[in-house]
C-alpha cells in the first residue's frame, strides 16, 4: 500500500517542482549560467508557482484515477460507489503524502541543491 501510494505521487511531485528543479536541472547539465538560472527561479517561482502546482495536482488526481482503474479494477459507477470508503482513505492519504512530498522536496531536497550550486543564497 505504502509502496502505490509513493509511485502514485511520485511524479506529480516532481512536475509540481518544476519551476525551481529546471534552474538546476540546467546547470547541471551545463545549458545555463548560474546567473541564467537565477534570474529563470525568480520568474518561474515568482509568477507562475500556481500554474506548477496546479499542473502537479491534476497529475496527481489523473494518476490516482489510472491506479484505481487499472491495479484496483474500479471502472463503473457501480464499483466506485461500492468501494467508496477505499476510495476516500486512499484518495486523502495520496493527496496528503504528495503535498508532503511536494513540500520536502522543493523546499529541501531542490533547495539546497541550488544552494550548493550558488544558483540562490
Amino acid at each position: 500500500m505504502i509502496k502505490d501510494i509513493l509511485k502514485i505521487s511520485s511524479l506529480p511531485v516532481v512536475i509540481a517542482s518544476l519551476c525551481c528543479l529546471t534552474p538546476v536541472v540546467i546547470v547541471l547539465a551545463g545549458l545555463g549560467t548560474v546567473t541564467f538560472a537565477s534570474t529563470l527561479a525568480d520568474t518561474l517561482y515568482g509568477d507562475y508557482k500556481w500554474v506548477f502546482r496546479a499542473i502537479g495536482l491534476s497529475a496527481l488526481l489523473a494518476s490516482l484515477i489510472v491506479y484505481l482503474r487499472r491495479q484496483k479494477g474500479i471502472c463503473t459507477i457501480d464499483e466506485a460507489v461500492k468501494r467508496r470508503n477505499e476510495i476516500i482513505n486512499l484518495a486523502v492519504i495520496t493527496i496528503a503524502v504528495g503535498v508532503a512530498g511536494y513540500f520536502f522536496f522543493l523546499y529541501v531536497v531542490v533547495h539546497y541543491l541550488g544552494v550548493f550550486l550558488n544558483i540562490w543564497g
